[in-house]
C-alpha cells in the first residue's frame, strides 16, 4: 500500500459504499471535470472555523450542526434554503442567551446529497430495485432504470452546492441575520406555538438591550457581529471519488484541503480504521467528525484519533455518538475516558437521532420520537458532567417546513398524523416547532 498521502491513496484501500458506477470511463471523465472546477469554499473559512472548534474543545463554544438528512435536487428554492436557515438562527439564538456561551452554526447543508445504506437492495412490493443513494447517485423514484448510479448528478450537486452557498453567504452577510432581526426569523407556522410565544419573549429582551446599547451611545451600525454570522456548511464525506476531484493543495502551506465543504464527516457504516474513508480525511486539513455507535470500543476510539488527529490539534476532531437512547451511558463513559487520559482533543457532540429510528406500527413510515431523542441528549449531557468533561455540541436532522415526520414535541405529532406531511426523502427530520423545543432542552442542560 502506498505510504505518502494524495487525495487519491483511498484507492489503495477498501472502500465501502460506493456506487457500482455502469460506465467507468463517463465516472472517470465526469471526476476529471470536477476538478476544473473552482472550490465551493475557502481555505481561510475553513481555518476560521477550525478555530472556533478549538474554543470549543475548551468548553468556551458549542457545536450546533443542523440540518436535512438528504438534500433534494426538487426542494432547492431560495424559500427552502431560508426557511432552514431561520430555524437554525433561532436555535443559536436560544442557546447563546441562554447559557452565555457562543454557539458555532455548521448546517447539513450545500452538500449533504449521498446516503450510506444498509443494503445495496430495497424492496417496493414484490419488487426490488437497487437502494436510494442520495440524489447526487440515483433517483428515489421506484423505478429500476432511475435507480442506476449516473455521474452527471455529481455535477448536479455541485451546481446546487454552489447556489446554495451563495444565498447563504447573502442571508448571513448581507442583513438577514442582524442580530436586531430576531423577530423576523419566525416561521409562521411556528410563532403561534408555546415554543414561538417563548422565543418572541426572548427576542424582545435581545431588542431591548440592544436599544440600551444604543442609547448609551454604542454605534451598534459598526458592530458587525451584531450584523453578520459565521455560517459553516458540511455533508457526510461518502462519495470518494467526488471528495477528492475537489480536494485542492493551498500553496501556501502545501496542504491539502476537501474544497466541497468546510467540513466533512465519516459515518458509522463506513468508519473502518482500514478503510479508504479513513484514509481519504487523514490526509486533509478540514476539521473532521466520525460517527461513533454503540459498538465502537476503547481501542476504537484511540485508533481514530491517532489516524486524524496524531498531532493532537484541539478542533481537529469531533466524536458525534449515536448510541441510542437505551445505550449511551452504559458505553459513553469508557470511551470518553480513553480519548480523555491518552490526551486527544476531542471534541464530543450528540446525534441523538439515528440510533432512534424505528418504524411506525400504523402507517410503516420511518420516524423518531421527541422523548427518546431528548433521553439520549439527556444521557450524553450525564455522562459528560459525571466525567467533568465538556458535552460540545449537538448533531441535527431538521427542516424549517411543518412537516410531520417525528412523533411528539410541544405541540405534538401523534402517529395517525404522520403521513399528513410526510416530505423526507430518506430519514425523518424534527420541524420547526420541534427544533426549537429541542434547544431550550439543550439550553437547560447546559446550564
Amino acid at each position: 500500500m502506498q505510504t505518502t498521502w494524495n487525495p487519491t491513496s483511498w484507492k489503495e484501500f477498501p472502500a465501502l459504499q460506493q456506487p457500482e458506477w455502469p460506465d467507468l470511463a463517463e465516472y472517470e471523465a465526469t471526476l476529471k471535470e470536477l476538478a476544473t472546477y473552482p472550490p465551493l469554499v475557502f481555505v481561510n473559512e475553513i481555518r476560521t472555523l477550525q478555530s472556533a472548534l478549538s474554543m470549543a474543545t475548551q468548553g468556551k463554544a458549542f457545536l450546533l450542526q443542523a440540518g436535512d438528512c438528504a438534500e433534494s435536487f426538487q426542494d432547492h428554492s431560495a424559500q427552502t434554503i431560508q426557511h432552514k436557515l431561520k430555524v437554525i438562527l433561532q436555535m443559536a439564538v436560544v442557546l447563546t442567551y441562554s447559557t452565555g456561551v457562543p454557539v458555532i452554526k455548521v448546517g447539513r447543508i450545500a452538500g449533504q446529497y449521498a446516503k450510506p445504506r444498509s443494503s445495496p437492495f430495497e424492496k417496493y412490493g414484490d419488487v426490488e430495485l437497487p437502494s436510494f443513494r442520495g440524489h447526487i447517485v440515483n433517483s428515489e423514484l421506484p423505478d429500476f432504470t432511475a435507480r442506476i448510479p449516473d455521474p452527471s448528478r455529481m455535477v448536479t450537486a455541485y451546481q446546487q452546492s454552489a447556489s446554495s452557498l451563495n444565498l447563504i453567504r447573502s442571508f448571513t452577510k448581507g442583513g438577514f441575520a442582524d442580530l436586531s432581526k430576531v423577530h423576523t426569523w419566525t416561521q409562521e407556522f411556528v410563532a403561534s406555538s408555546a415554543e414561538g410565544q417563548r422565543y418572541e419573549a426572548v427576542a424582545f429582551e435581545i431588542e431591548r438591550a440592544l436599544r440600551f446599547m444604543a442609547a448609551c451611545g454604542i454605534d451598534l451600525s459598526k458592530e458587525q457581529v451584531l450584523q453578520q454570522v459565521n455560517f459553516w456548511t458540511s455533508h457526510e464525506a461518502l462519495l470518494l471519488g467526488y471528495e477528492s476531484a475537489l480536494t485542492r493543495q493551498d500553496p501556501a502551506t502545501g496542504k491539502w484541503y476537501d474544497l466541497s465543504a468546510h467540513t466533512l464527516w465519516i459515518g458509522e457504516r463506513t468508519r473502518d480504521l482500514n478503510g479508504a474513508h479513513l484514509e481519504f480525511v487523514s490526509g486533509i486539513s478540514n476539521p473532521i467528525g466520525c460517527k461513533i455507535g454503540p459498538n465502537t470500543t476503547r481501542d476504537q476510539i484511540l485508533g481514530i484519533c491517532e489516524k486524524l488527529n496524531p498531532r493532537r490539534i484541539p478542533g481537529r476532531l469531533t466524536l458525534i455518538t449515536r448510541m441510542g437512547a437505551e445505550k449511551i451511558t452504559d458505553i459513553l463513559p469508557s470511551l470518553v475516558e480513553a480519548a480523555r487520559d491518552e490526551g486527544h482533543p476531542v471534541l464530543w457532540t450528540s446525534d441523538p437521532m439515528h440510533g432512534n429510528t424505528f418504524s411506525s406500527s400504523g402507517s410503516g413510515l420511518k420516524t423518531r420520537s421527541f422523548d427518546v431523542i431528548l433521553k439520549e441528549l439527556k444521557g450524553f449531557f450525564e455522562v459528560h458532567k459525571e466525567l467533568g468533561t465538556w458535552p460540545g455540541g449537538v448533531h441535527i436532522e431538521l427542516t424549517g417546513e411543518d412537516v410531520t415526520e417525528c412523533l411528539g414535541g410541544a405541540e405534538e405529532v401523534l402517529e395517525h398524523e404522520l403521513d399528513m406531511n410526510y416530505n423526507t426523502i430518506c430519514d425523518p427530520r424534527l420541524n420547526g416547532r420541534q427544533s426549537l423545543d429541542l434547544a431550550y432542552q439543550v439550553a437547560e442542560m447546559l446550564i
